[in-house]
C-alpha cells in the first residue's frame, strides 16, 4: 500500500509523460499546485523507493514499478468516472474531481464489480482509455485537433478532463467523444480554427484545440 500523496505524484507524472518528452519538477509543481521544494523532496523519496528516476535538468521518468502503480490508480479513477456518469448521471465536468476522492480507496473487488456492471468499458466519459486489469493500454495514433489541415474530417476521441470550465465550453459546442467534425479553416499566425459540427460552424482557439484529441481520416 502507498500513501495518497505517492499515488497522486505517480499518476500525475504518468499523465505528463504522455504529452511531453520530459517531466520537469517545475511542471509537476504547477500541475499539483504545490511548492517546488515539496516536489523536490517527494521526487527524492520516490527515487529512493525506485518508483522513478531523476536526473537534474533532465526531468523525472517513472520506472516500471512506478508506472504499474500509476496505471492502477488511473484505472480506478476512470472506472469511477464512468460509474458516476452512467449510473448517477453526474455531469462530465464534475466527475473528475469526485473520482480523485475515490481512486485511492477503491478495493480490487469493488473495482472488478464496477467494471463488470458497466460491461468492462474501455474508455471513460472523456474518451480517455481505461487501463486493463493487467495495466495494459491499447496503442493509438491520435492527433490534436490543432494539428488538422483545412478540409480534413475527424472524430473526437478524447478531451482533457482537468479543467471543468473547459469541459463545459467544449460541451456547449458539442465536442464530445465520438462527435464527427470537419476543419474548415485555420487562421494564420496561430489564429483560431473554424470547425463544422452537425452543419454548424464554431470558432475554436488553438489552445483549446490542443486539449482535444481526434482520429483523423474519417469519411463523411
Amino acid at each position: 500500500m502507498h500513501t495518497q500523496a505517492v499515488e497522486d505524484y505517480l499518476k500525475t507524472i504518468y499523465e505528463l509523460q504522455t504529452s511531453a518528452e520530459k517531466v520537469s519538477t517545475t511542471g509537476l509543481a504547477e500541475r499539483l499546485g504545490v511548492a517546488p521544494a515539496s516536489v523536490t523532496g517527494m521526487v527524492k523519496k520516490l527515487a529512493a523507493m525506485k518508483l522513478l528516476k531523476h536526473e537534474p535538468y533532465h526531468g523525472v521518468l517513472l520506472t516500471k514499478a512506478g508506472e504499474k502503480i500509476a496505471l492502477e490508480v488511473i484505472r480506478h479513477h476512470r472506472l469511477v468516472e464512468s460509474y458516476l456518469t452512467e449510473t448517477l448521471g453526474v455531469p462530465w465536468d464534475k466527475v473528475h474531481e469526485e473520482a480523485d476522492k475515490w481512486e485511492h480507496v477503491l478495493s480490487e473487488d469493488v473495482e472488478d464489480r464496477i467494471s463488470a456492471m458497466l460491461g468492462n468499458p474501455t474508455t471513460d466519459p472523456h474518451g480517455a482509455p481505461i487501463p486493463a486489469r493487467d495495466g495494459s493500454l491499447p496503442e493509438t495514433t491520435l492527433r490534436r485537433l490543432s494539428e488538422l489541415e483545412p478540409g480534413e474530417r475527424a472524430v473526437v476521441a478524447e478531451v482533457s478532463d482537468h479543467d471543468p470550465e473547459l469541459l463545459r465550453y467544449l460541451g456547449e459546442m458539442g465536442l464530445f467523444p465520438q462527435t464527427k467534425l470537419r476543419l474548415i479553416s485555420a487562421a494564420p499566425f496561430q489564429g483560431p480554427l473554424t470547425i463544422e459540427i452537425g452543419g454548424q460552424e464554431h470558432a475554436v482557439g488553438r489552445e483549446v484545440a490542443g486539449h482535444v484529441l481526434v482520429e483523423s481520416g474519417v469519411k463523411a
